[in-house]
């Protein structure tokens, strides 16, 4: 069969501006599209990078319900009605002109360390908006310039007679629903953040205003202290916290560490305010950490001589820590700043290490109880090895170990069919199941991100997956190769449940259907045969007048409780992400049979099952287009 073939020409290239292009893919810069919160979190950290260059020390943040989002700082504010050579004013191109920006080298007034998307952030709130304003004021003049959908349509400029608020910028936009499936934020996610914010920089205060809703305030006076009061309240185990605070030129360091009786640990890695997921200084912190540890256990004969040391893990077993660099010589592998790839920590290292020792030194009580968890800790590991160990595959003459992802933490129970796989969504939520799960039968393995979809790539670009391996190897099962199908054989299967467990949000669903997708394709039997089972996350949680928890799955639950116990005093909370609850929670929530809600996937006919799949997971359009209009009135809202 001969394709229509598609010609490239000079007529196919195209050439954007910088708003086109935004306009035309927003998720380039804003990652997720289900809300604006990105927005106003590009315009509160300039804001915010104000106060750390020691201007001002108060941010106003204004919700209205018409979705206006207003931001107001006390800083240094622009320079007003000062013309570049492109006849813009400094303040119209620091919102409209890309990679625009006042914080791009070490030496200048930000000294390299701002957060933020810099030079994109501004820009992305004016032209992903309907409109935005600004309006901006220092010694005695003031600018205020409107833009409408991206593109600037006038200015305003004049004395500035207000002497109660010397100096300052104002910022006010309205996002469009042309680009955000919600142009409202994500308030628990922006509350989360200012108060890691206020957290990060002590002496500023952030304010939060919604119309009709009380007004909160963010401060912080003891920065991470107060960070760990809230993550570790109730589960510490020692009577006095690391807590460092260096400064060494534009090098600063603010760290603070305790351990809890947990079993994972909790790294919180700040570098300039912006929280990374990965990168050197993690590593080196790790190591200077296990190290040192090491070292003094060594010392004082808590460790003996034929003794190997305690690895990273064990020492890190229950570690709570937070930690913000400021540096100016540092590097990311995205704009996005997540990711760290270079940065000096040979400054930090070295502090740390003596921070250490003399912490070591002086809470000599608290190391006998960290060392001795850590040996602890050494303990189980050999155990779960020597039970993971002793899972084999058949391998004609001999049996060989199976080749287990090394992200999966398994039970360690020979009686397979009573254990279980919690396929989980995100490292943060996992490090909470492992440390309440019941290692005896419950497994826990984390996904990143969204599994490919099996209906819609070929074959080879499948198994080439890596997450797709390890599903695989993680259950068990084998491989035939020609249909490429596993082989179902309950002797062979890992896991008599498997319990898809992902964030009771669009992107957890999405991930939920992917899976079960992935499951359809490549072992239906594990669906026909009742081996697959999707957790359930409560929607909101009831705090009792007793601090007692109650969770419920869904507005109708709590409709039907706000009935059942009128006149009663209790809070209504909506669930955290999966990431964000503690053990407590999770164990709650996903892993105890009698509190969780986790029901089991039945499949009735095998081919309208089949086809259901064909509809909404494979390329064709019109067919899932039609499938929706034809069931559109069997929907629930």
């Amino acid at each position: 069969m001969i394709m229509n073939k598609k010609t490239y020409t000079e007529d196919s290239i195209e050439s954007l501006s910088p708003l086109e292009f935004t306009r035309l893919r927003p998720g380039v810069y804003v990652g997720s599209t289900e809300y604006s919160t990105q927005l106003l979190i590009e315009i509160v950290s300039n804001a915010v990078d104000e106060f750390r260059a020691g201007h001002g020390d108060k941010i106003t943040v204004t919700i209205k319900k018409d979705n206006t989002f207003i931001v107001e700082d006390n800083g240094q504010g622009f320079i007003t009605n000062l013309l570049r050579e492109d006849g813009k004013t400094v303040l119209e191109a620091a919102f409209s002109v890309l990679n625009t920006s006042g914080k791009y080298t070490d030496d200048g007034v930000y000294d390299g360390v701002a957060l933020g998307l810099n030079g994109i952030g501004s820009k992305l709130a004016t032209y992903l908006s309907h409109w935005l304003e600004v309006l901006s004021w220092r010694d005695g003049k003031y600018e205020h310039i409107w833009f409408k959908e991206g593109i600037f349509d006038k200015r305003d400029c004049g004395d500035w007679k207000n002497a109660d608020k010397p100096s300052g910028t104002l910022v006010q936009w309205q996002p469009s629903e042309k680009f955000f499936t919600n142009v409202e934020v994500d308030l628990a996610a922006i509350t989360k953040l200012f108060k890691v914010l206020a957290c990060l920089c002590p002496g500023l205060t952030i304010i939060l205003e919604q119309e009709d809703k009380p007004t909160q305030t963010f401060v912080s006076k003891a920065g991470l202290s107060d960070l760990a009061d809230e993550a570790v309240k109730g589960k510490e185990i020692l009577k006095n916290r690391l807590n460092i605070h260096y400064e060494g030129g534009k090098n600063k360091l603010d760290l603070v560490l305790t351990y809890t009786d947990a079993y994972s640990a909790t790294i919180v890695p700040y570098v300039n305010a912006g929280l990374t997921d990965a990168g050197p200084h993690i590593t080196q912190f790790k190591t200077t950490l296990t190290r040192e540890m090491n070292k003094f256990f060594r010392e004082k004969g808590w460790l003996k001589d034929k003794e190997e040391n305690l690895s990273g893990d064990d020492c890190q077993e229950g570690l709570y820590v937070a930690f913000n660099i400021t540096s100016p010589g540092v590097a990311y592998d995205a704009q996005t700043k997540s990711r760290l790839v270079k940065i000096d920590m040979k400054p930090f290292t070295s502090v740390i290490a003596e921070e250490l020792g003399y912490w070591f030194i002086t809470n000599e009580k608290d190391l006998k109880t960290i060392c001795d968890k850590a040996l602890n800790a050494r303990k189980a590991r050999a155990a779960a090895k020597k039970a993971r160990d002793a899972v084999r595959e058949p391998k004609g003459k001999k049996d060989k170990l199976l080749n287990l992802p090394t992200k999966l933490v398994d039970a360690w129970s020979t009686k397979r069919n009573t254990c279980e796989l919690l396929i989980v969504e995100g490292d943060s939520a996992a490090a909470g199941l492992i440390g309440a799960r019941d290692s005896e039968y419950q497994a826990v393995f984390p996904i990143r991100g969204k599994l490919i979809n099996l209906y819609k790539n070929t074959s080879d670009k499948v198994f080439s997956n890596q997450e797709v391996i390890n599903i695989i190897k993680a259950i068990g099962l084998e491989m035939d190769n020609k249909s490429h199908k596993l082989v179902y054989d309950t002797s062979k299967l890992r896991y008599g449940k498997i319990i898809l467990a992902a964030d009771a949000d669009p992107d957890g669903q999405a991930i939920r259907n992917l899976l079960l997708t992935f499951f359809w394709s490549i072992c239906p039997e594990l669906l026909t045969k009742g081996h697959i089972y999707v957790a359930i996350p409560p929607l909101f949680r009831i705090t009792t007048k007793k601090n007692q928890y109650i969770y419920l799955r869904d507005g109708i639950e709590l409709e039907e409780y706000k009935t059942q116990h009128s006149g009663k005093s209790y809070l209504v909370s909506r669930n955290k992400g999966l990431g964000e609850q503690d053990p407590e929670e999770l164990g709650q929530c996903l892993l105890e049979p009698e509190t969780r809600n986790v029901q089991q996937i039945m499949v009735s006919d095998y081919n309208e099952t089949s086809k259901l799949f064909d509809v909404f997971m494979g390329t064709a359009v019109p067919p899932r287009r039609a499938y929706i209009l034809e069931h559109s009135e069997e929907a629930e809202y």
